[in-house]
């Protein structure tokens, strides 16, 4: 069984026991939560496409983790002017582990 959840502005194809990281949600370690903007539930043959999302389908899950990103860097540069900037960020990240996916059939 798979499903395709939306999440932190982006979509991610999942089943149970898949890890994955996503943008911050909030909550702690260990804690458990619920994607309820599923767009598609699929099993075996069978395949639930939403618009937009599945009526009554939800996707289970643990965070395992908050975690940030690797670093990236932003530098500037005006050629000719002697002005230069550098910049880094690190993003927010959860790790999550899902561990079920509930679907109305």
């Amino acid at each position: 069984m798979f499903a395709v959840i939306k999440t932190g502005g982006k979509q991610y194809k999942v089943s149970p026991g898949d890890e994955l990281k996503v943008e911050t949600v909030v909550g702690s370690a260990g804690d458990s939560i619920s994607f309820d903007d599923v767009l598609m539930v699929g099993d075996g043959d069978q395949l639930s496409v939403g618009a937009p999302s599945v009526a009554g389908a939800s996707v289970k899950a643990e965070i395992v983790d908050q975690t940030r990103n690797r670093k990236i860097i932003i530098f500037k540069k005006r050629r000719r002017q002697n002005s230069r900037r550098r910049n880094g960020h690190r993003q927010q990240q959860t790790l999550v582990r899902i561990t079920d996916i509930q679907a109305t059939a």
